[in-house]
């Protein structure tokens, strides 16, 4: 049977766990040469969430031949694990893009969300901040995280606090997921499994919970894999990732995708402002005037740095 039209669930390596329109599974491969954007220049060419045409290999065993991928609505990337200069696709066709974070037990630093949102911005996915462990956060921790909320809501972010493991505002983000294909990823050990569970309690994902002594976690996930709601839309879940570096970036555009700086830097003096050095920069007036969150400046400027050329 061919062309067959199928979504990947899940990457494995060689063999990719698709499901056809009708809601049947098959295993699938591919069979020598076929067509690749090879404007993406990724170490994947398959990515979970992409739509693929399938030729059935053997419908007794439920297996299949891909023979082409069809075109994203997007797709979101970070640097490829082994090689930090070339790109992995982490998953495709997103309607929402969202980071489970947490204050403590381990703390998710401002910076890894900064760059988690770049990585949004550039690829045109809409973010999400979802603030997990409520539960373990005392009355300063609390205002901390208003004060984080509103500095993210000012500039177009959804910012939500729950706690996976009593289920307190889950109701809320129930509405949030229904009938969309969302990314899930953070931090080992914030929590996405618990989260997931409460979602889908019959898929009772694997966890290792946060060792006390080190407060560092394990997540048993190794590969991205997506799973279906039951009252509507899909949600792939990410293995943990410890750094999200910035790929395919340049120095020169980086500032466009802080939607705060995106407002202001047209005002600036020099067309090739970069908001650090120069006079006349109005991002640097807006910072002091409070209308850009001085945190948000100091992530611009530390991501500035890491870029390198090789990047772009």
């Amino acid at each position: 049977m061919a062309g067959v039209r199928a979504r990947v669930y899940k990457s494995t390596g060689s063999w990719y766990v698709v499901q056809t329109e009708s809601g049947t599974v098959y295993q699938a491969r591919i069979k020598g040469k076929f067509k690749i954007d090879k404007a993406i220049r990724s170490t994947n060419p398959i990515a979970v969430g992409d739509w693929i045409d399938m030729d059935i290999e053997a419908v007794a065993e439920e297996t299949g031949i891909i023979t082409q991928i069809q075109p994203r609505k997007n797709y979101l990337v970070r640097s490829s694990p082994h090689n930090r200069f070339q790109k992995h696709i982490v998953a495709s066709n997103l309607d929402q893009s969202i980071l489970i974070a947490t204050l403590k037990e381990p703390r998710t630093s401002m910076g890894f969300i900064d760059r988690f949102l770049v990585s949004c911005e550039a690829y045109h996915i809409p973010a999400v901040l979802l603030f997990n462990k409520a539960d373990l956060l005392d009355d300063d921790e609390l205002k901390q995280f208003a004060e984080i909320r509103s500095r993210y809501e000012a500039i177009g972010y959804p910012v939500y606090l729950f706690s996976a493991e009593q289920g307190t505002g889950l109701a809320e983000l129930h509405s949030l997921l229904q009938n969309k294909t969302s990314l899930f990823t953070g931090h080992s050990g914030v929590g996405k499994s618990t989260f997931i569970n409460k979602l889908m309690p019959e898929r009772d994902l694997r966890i290792q919970e946060v060792s006390e002594w080190s407060g560092k976690g394990m997540h048993t996930t190794t590969f991205a894999e997506m799973y279906d709601l039951p009252e509507g839309g899909s949600i792939i879940d990410t293995p943990g990732i410890r750094e999200l570096g910035i790929i395919d970036i340049s120095k020169q555009e980086l500032s466009g995708y802080f939607p705060e700086m995106r407002v202001v830097q047209g005002h600036c003096k020099y067309n090739n402002c970069t908001h650090l050095i120069e006079p006349g920069c109005a991002v640097k007036e807006a910072v002091r005037e409070g209308r850009i969150s001085e945190e948000r400046y100091v992530s611009y400027a530390k991501i500035y740095d890491s870029i390198e050329e090789r990047n772009y």
